[in-house]
């Protein structure tokens, strides 16, 4: 049997998740609102999804009048910079030789692949490829990583899938 942690620092998130969670009939379920990024040291996991925060590029409306006012630089700088603590927190509390799950609703590269990358450089983790079929990609910088554009079925997204190697 699994046991899942979750941590959701947003409270109206965080009931909707514990919704969610009752109505799938989860059980063995751990709901904490926390920061993620002050988790502490301590604990251990073997699996982790990160669903980071970020601009949310991949789910705007190019046609919504207030497009400049919501989505700005500012916006992108400090989702970069919290995937970064976010990242680095998990990674810090996986386990050796275990995985986890970068996504973002992001469709951008500095969101996505240039923290990727920087955690690969340092030696910290690994790409495990991810393969589909039949779904239509945008290019991306780290192969094995997917990018999905946004369409009229669904949002665009991205996700990688990383090994801990030391």
């Amino acid at each position: 049997m699994a046991h899942i942690t979750a941590c959701e620092i947003n409270k109206i998130r965080l009931e909707r998740l514990k919704y969610n969670i009752e109505k799938q009939g989860a059980s063995s379920v751990y709901i904490m609102q926390k920061d993620a990024r002050n988790l502490e040291d301590f604990f251990a996991f073997d699996q982790i999804l990160l669903d980071a925060p970020c601009s949310g590029s991949g789910t705007l409306n190019s046609k919504n009048p207030k497009i400049k006012e919501i989505f700005t630089e500012k916006l992108i700088k400090k989702s970069v910079e919290t995937q970064k603590k976010l990242l680095t927190k998990a990674v810090t509390i996986l386990k050796k030789g275990h995985e986890m799950v970068y996504s973002t609703c992001s469709i951008l590269e500095e969101e996505n692949e240039d923290i990727i990358k920087q955690f690969v450089k340092a030696g910290k983790i690994e790409i495990i490829p991810i393969t589909t079929k039949d779904l239509p990609l945008l290019p991306v910088k780290i192969k094995g990583t997917i990018c999905i554009p946004p369409n009229e079925l669904y949002e665009g997204f991205f996700v990688a899938k990383l090994r801990k190697i030391y």
